[in-house]
């Protein structure tokens, strides 16, 4: 690139202007880049942009040009373009409504033979690209995909639940997920934070209790003012959103459903699957007619009560942990392992955990039928259950039932059959490429539905962010599936980044590997009178690579924030030669990786005595 001074940059000239003004330049803006073939956003004295001009005549291709310093409004459009574009430099330049970049962009495009091939390219479609699914990631590639000039429309219907619940834009991350997950899990957290300030030299006399109505209209507030947020920023992006459902008719075509019945048919060239999952049902007499899923929780409109949790997915874990936070009565019914995928040793620590903190579990059963034995918010249900190791039949009565096993892929009524796009038949999720491709060359799928990438809203939207990219910009940067960190949001939280070790020893064999860890005690806790030597550090190291860290694990609060630091450190290839040198922030309980001597191996004592 050319030294920054060097370029004719944003005039600091360029004033806000009034939310009308600004919407009509943007919208005259869209509309030169739609409607040319090649439009050059120039100033007529920079040698730069005279060596493109230069480059498209030896080409032969006819151009567009509007020269910034000769119009009234040029510094506000410049600003508008960097909006747009995040370009602040000219010569801006778009290729059939791609945005290319700079000079030495459109040159290097030029050399690689990506320049011939847009200009090749013929609009016969309405949308450049259609986005089927409006949650993270989705929403990712489309806002992207028009930053880089494309014209985009985003299709996206809530299927109401079983027991009517359904929500705005977002997916389910923002409506049904991490989002209320996570302040449901303030909430939890602040009931205990209560019981410690006793301890810290608080008083209060009155009576302390929890409203689960005023937690859930606050929730659903915030949640909405992020589903308005979304719209807007579409809507300023130039993308189209319809709240419809999606359905493919031929390669290019796709069918769009109102919540009326109303159809309206589009085409495009490029089309991305981003639908994500729902959550799955026992299939047993009474579950959808009487038992709610994460779909319906977060908004239940009435306090739960007494509560049997179905399942022992961190989803489950999750639930039943702040809810028992609450007060309530709650009861995990597990089929088989806790957090199945996650290290197990960790899994049954927080386990462990939840039970002593009152969390009852139902080890080995599985609901046979469901039965309802009083109407109201919330009724009451008999619920039967068997042994998966036996004839043991147990039954008890709970006012709310949640089921939290699992999850489906959303990809049965899409008409792909019609396309030819591959669909595993087992798990509903489509194979890709490592582009995110399909086996039909213009369509894509990012998200949940991918066959062996994570479920996770963060990766969901780097891979959208990423394929739009490449597709329509000049990159050939790949989404980084490896390493990826996530937390459990239980009462003690759990976060990892890497192998288990169950996986690490699969892949490196037990003896390659050195497996450093020790229990701590959290400075906050000491005063509070908390439980000594429950939260518990471990690193899994590769001894064949230097010690490489391939497996990082936290049980403690927090443990999403110190999970998110340390994933940075493996990306850059971390070692436990790299931790020993690193110096700790005392007191917090990140420091524990810093000091790290006891190896599983072994077989030394790991309880602390002190802070």
């Amino acid at each position: 690139m050319s030294p920054p001074e060097r370029r004719a940059r944003l005039s600091p000239r360029a004033a806000q202007l009034p939310p009308e003004t600004r919407e009509e330049l943007r919208r005259h803006l869209r509309g030169l880049i739609e409607n040319n073939r090649v439009m050059i956003f120039s100033k007529s004295y920079c040698p730069h942009s005279t060596r493109v001009k230069e480059l498209f005549s030896s080409l032969g291709v006819d151009y567009n040009i509007l020269e910034l310093d000769q119009v009234d409004a040029g510094a506000s459009m410049q600003e508008m373009l960097f909006e747009m574009t995040n370009q602040r430099t000219v010569p801006s330049i778009f290729v059939n409504k791609v945005h290319m970049g700079g000079s030495d962009r459109i040159f290097q495009a030029h050399q690689s033979g990506l320049l011939q091939k847009l200009l090749q390219e013929d609009s016969t479609y309405d949308y450049d690209l259609i986005v089927i699914g409006g949650g993270s990631g989705g929403l990712s590639c489309a806002k992207e995909a028009a930053t880089l000039g494309k014209k985009v429309m985003v299709l996206d219907f809530v299927v109401p639940s079983p027991r009517g619940t359904t929500w705005g834009l977002g997916g389910t991350c923002v409506n049904v997920g991490c989002i209320p997950k996570k302040l449901m899990h303030q909430a939890a957290l602040l009931g205990q934070a209560l019981l410690d300030s006793r301890k810290f030299g608080w008083e209060y006399s009155q009576q302390v209790k929890h409203n689960w109505e005023s937690m859930t209209e606050a929730i659903q507030n915030h949640i909405g003012s992020l589903n308005w947020g979304y719209r807007v920023s579409l809507r300023e992006k130039g993308v189209a959103y319809v709240n419809s459902y999606g359905e493919f008719m031929g390669q290019h075509k796709i069918k769009a459903t109102t919540r009326k019945g109303q159809e309206t048919f589009y085409t495009a060239a490029k089309f991305v699957i981003a639908t994500g999952e729902r959550p799955r049902y026992l299939g047993i007499q009474g579950d959808k007619e009487y038992c709610i899923t994460s779909d319906d929780l977060f908004s239940l409109p009435y306090c739960p009560g007494k509560t049997l949790v179905v399942g022992a997915s961190y989803v489950a874990l999750e639930c039943a942990g702040f809810l028992a936070g609450f007060g309530l009565d709650v009861t995990v019914m597990v089929r088989s392992v806790l957090l199945r995928g996650f290290d197990q040793e960790m899994a049954e620590k927080v386990g462990s955990y939840m039970e002593q903190h009152g969390v009852k579990f139902l080890r080995k059963f599985v609901p046979v039928t469901i039965q309802q034995l009083e109407k109201g918010s919330p009724g009451k249900l008999k619920v039967s259950a068997k042994s998966t190791e036996g004839a043991e039949t147990i039954e008890d009565v709970y006012n709310t039932v949640l089921l939290a096993i699992g999850r489906d892929s959303c990809t049965k009524k899409l008409g792909l059959e019609k396309i030819g796009v591959s669909v595993n038949e087992r798990s509903g999720k489509i194979p890709v490429n490592d582009a995110e491709q399909t086996n039909v060359p213009h369509i894509y799928a990012i998200g949940d539905i991918l066959e062996g990438k994570p479920e996770l809203t963060p990766v969901a939207i780097q891979a959208g962010k990423l394929l739009a990219r490449r597709l329509f910009g000049a990159s050939v940067e790949k989404c980084d599936y490896i390493n990826v960190p996530t937390t459990v949001f239980t009462p003690l939280e759990y976060g990892c980044c890497g192998l288990s070790e169950e996986k690490a020893i699969e892949v490196y064999k037990k003896e390659n590997l050195e497996v450093f860890h020790t229990l701590f005690w959290p400075l906050e806790w000491t005063v509070a009178g908390r439980d000594n030597n429950t939260c518990y550090a471990k690193i899994i190291c590769n001894k064949l690579d230097n010690d490489r860290v391939v497996g990082f694990h936290v049980l403690g609060p927090n443990a999403g924030e110190i999970t998110q630091g340390f994933a940075a450190a493996m990306k850059c290839g971390l070692t436990k030669q790299l931790l020993d040198h690193t110096v700790g922030i005392h007191p917090t309980c990140g420091e524990v990786f810093t000091t790290l001597d006891i190896t599983k191996s072994s077989g030394r004592d790991i309880t602390q005595k002190g802070c």
